[in-house]
């Protein structure tokens, strides 16, 4: 944006530059010009008056002397004619009647036209400077003198001045960035401020900590009243959102007494329902269990959001051997066979119990939905600067359009309904994972099933820091 401004204030400067550079360069081929034109004019009206009674004495080569004298001084070539336009004399043998411009200006001259100034002289105009002034003899015209005089010198005067003027523009031009810069820094502060602390805001709000205001008293006022604004909604959106955690952390702390009491009472009804009603009350335990599930789920939910410890350096390879130990009895119970591949001494940057909780949320769902006698492999190995944790299962897996939706909260398949569960599994490992700065993606795999992949920055531990 910055470059922009400037680019917008350079434009401004450059317009100004060429509105009034332009017409001073042109104003001042004009006065060169002017200067030039009224020296010859000088000049010519000397020759007509010298010429005056040779004329009338029929005698021109008289006036020859003088014409070449000057022609050696100046190198200005001149001509006389009589009043039928025949050459009579000349400074030098480089001028002729029979040039169309000489012609065109002799024609004026012998009709008792005066010279009349021409347009500015411009540096790479090279033409000559004609003018041709009648003699005149008690006010009638006896015949004509035509000067052609270089503008070589005029031109190179004009060239110069247009050089000292595009430097002053130039010059100008460097003092306007010059001065633009901090005026754009000084706007632009206010709003690279907001940039960072919108960043700040997306990480405080990700991890459960407070938002950081952006403050800061500089910049234009308006920008500045835009910054105390985006504070106000900034806390406002903090203070919104960790009410909304607040209440899913009680409503299902708070939830779990009663339900753990129904669940007594229907415990202690079994034995004791009529043979009609069997499947009902067998229903309605499992009921129990399912919300007892999702509000262990939904309490995992809240501390992933609301939790404000900061990552830590955890031992994936170890963590990954635990889980898989822990979860082996659940997929021996359905011949699934649970299979690890992992490189040792793993490190990475993860929330306390964060590589725990993960591989709980995955290996949960990889299992439920995996048919018997099937496989799950859970991979861990280090690809540059990221800790690659990856869980793969053969059950029916999803299609291309419903990958973008499974870490959503309570999003399910709409093929996965018969099949229990909140949808809470994945979003919770995309939470926990993001807090530590990684990523959650999932893969449809060769073979059908499904791979969540799971990022995770990696730690380079030393020896002792091993210990």
């Amino acid at each position: 944006m910055r470059s922009r401004l400037l680019v917008i204030v350079l434009s401004l400067v450059i317009l100004v530059l060429v509105g009034l550079g332009v017409p001073l360069a042109l104003n001042v081929a004009g006065i060169e010009q002017q200067k030039l034109f009224l020296d010859r004019v000088g000049d010519t009206s000397r020759f007509a008056s010298l010429a005056q009674n040779p004329l009338l004495a029929d005698k021109p080569d008289l006036i020859r002397p003088e014409l070449q004298r000057y022609h050696q001084v100046h190198g200005i070539s001149v001509l006389v004619t009589d009043r039928e336009n025949h050459f009579l004399v000349s400074s030098d043998d480089s001028i002729r009647v029979g040039d169309p411009r000489i012609a065109d200006r002799l024609k004026l001259a012998l009709a008792g036209r005066v010279p009349e100034t021409e347009t500015a002289l411009m540096p790479w105009d090279s033409t000559p400077l004609v003018l041709a002034e009648p003699v005149r003899v008690g006010g009638e015209v006896r015949g004509a003198v035509v000067t052609v005089s270089p503008t070589g010198a005029s031109r190179l005067r004009v060239l110069l001045w247009w050089s000292v003027m595009a430097l002053a523009s130039v010059a100008v031009l460097c003092l306007g960035v010059l001065l633009a810069l901090p005026i754009v820094r000084w706007t632009l502060r206010p709003v690279r401020r907001l940039d960072e602390a919108t960043g700040r805001m997306v990480a405080s709000v990700v991890s459960g900590r407070p938002v950081e205001p952006v403050g800061g008293d500089t910049g234009p006022p308006e920008l500045r009243h835009l910054t105390r604004s985006f504070d106000q909604m900034a806390a406002s959106v903090s203070d919104v959102l960790a009410a909304q955690r607040a209440f899913v952390a009680d409503a299902s702390h708070q939830l779990r007494n009663p339900l753990t009491a129904l669940r007594l009472r229907l415990g202690n009804l079994e034995g004791h329902v009529h043979e009609d009603s069997v499947d009902q009350h067998n229903a309605a335990m499992e009921e129990t269990i399912r919300l007892n599930q999702i509000l262990d789920e939904l309490l995992a939910m809240a501390r992933a959001e609301a939790s404000s410890v900061e990552p830590v350096p955890a031992e994936v390879d170890a963590a990954v051997a635990e889980r898989v130990d822990a979860w082996r009895v659940v997929a021996a119970a359905r011949d699934i066979a649970l299979s690890t591949r992992t490189e040792p001494e793993l490190f990475a940057l993860a929330p306390p119990r964060g590589v725990e909780t993960v591989l709980d949320a995955l290996l949960d769902n990889a299992l439920k939905f995996s048919p018997d006698r099937s496989s799950v492999v859970v991979s861990a190995e280090e690809v540059g600067e990221m800790v690659v944790l990856t869980v793969r299962d053969h059950g029916p897996g999803l299609t291309a359009e419903e990958l973008e939706r499974a870490t959503d909260r309570f999003w399910r398949s709409p093929s996965h309904q018969n099949i229990t569960g909140s949808g809470l599994g994945l979003a919770i490992v995309r939470r926990v994972v993001e807090r530590a700065g990684g990523s959650v993606r999932l893969d449809l795999p060769e073979g059908g099933g499904l791979a969540v992949v799971v990022e995770l920055p990696a730690l380079d531990l030393g020896p002792d820091e091993h210990a």
